[in-house]
C-alpha cells in the first residue's frame, strides 16, 4: 500500500441527505475505473475482508443491473442491488444502491462516482451518495459503513498495486 494516498474522507453535514467520499489512489484513472467495472476485479476488493462476496449480477453499462450478497463467517447474508444509470469510461458511474435487509423497500440511494486524473498516474475518486432522507443517511453511517468503505479501499489499493 502506498504512503502517498491521503486517508479516505467521508463528509456528512448535519441535516443533509447526502454524504461525500473522497479517496486518492496510486494508479491511473483507467485502472481504477476498471476495478469498478470488471466483475473479477470488483469482487476482489469490495467490502470488508471478513465477508465473502457472491456477485450475482454485474452489468456495468447504461441501464445494466447489479446485485451481490455478502456472507459472514456465521452464514448471515447481506444482499444489495441497484441499477447503473450512466457508465462513462474512466470518468463517471451513476447508479442506485439498495440494501435488501430493510424492513420495507424504497430506501434507495443515488450514487455518483467521479474519477479525476492526478499527476504521476494517480487518481482521485469522489463519490456522492444522496439518500431518501436524513434518517436514511444517518442510519447508513451508524451501520458501520465507514469501516467497510475504508477496508474496501485498502483492499483496492493492494489490488491496484499488484496490477500496475
Amino acid at each position: 500500500m502506498s504512503t502517498h494516498n491521503k486517508p479516505t474522507q467521508i463528509v456528512a453535514e448535519p441535516g443533509k441527505q447526502e454524504l461525500f467520499i473522497t479517496r486518492e489512489f496510486d494508479a491511473p484513472r483507467e485502472l481504477v475505473f476498471k476495478a469498478h467495472t470488471d466483475a473479477n476485479l470488483f469482487k476482489q476488493w469490495m467490502g470488508p475482508r471478513e465477508l465473502e462476496m457472491d456477485l450475482r449480477t454485474f452489468e456495468p453499462r447504461n441501464g445494466g443491473r447489479w446485485r451481490y450478497i455478502s456472507k459472514d463467517k456465521d452464514g448471515n447474508e447481506y444482499a444489495f442491488h441497484g441499477v447503473f444509470h450512466d457508465v462513462t469510461p474512466a470518468e463517471r458511474i451513476i447508479q442506485t444502491f439498495e440494501f435488501e435487509g430493510m424492513p420495507e423497500p424504497g430506501h434507495v440511494i443515488l450514487e455518483t462516482l467521479r474519477l479525476e486524473e492526478l499527476p504521476n498516474n494517480r487518481t482521485r475518486l469522489v463519490g456522492q451518495s444522496v439518500f431518501q432522507s436524513v434518517a436514511d443517511r444517518d442510519g447508513m453511517l451508524a451501520s458501520g459503513m465507514e469501516g467497510g468503505v475504508n477496508e474496501g479501499y485498502a483492499r483496492l489499493d493492494e489490488l491496484l498495486a499488484a496490477r500496475k
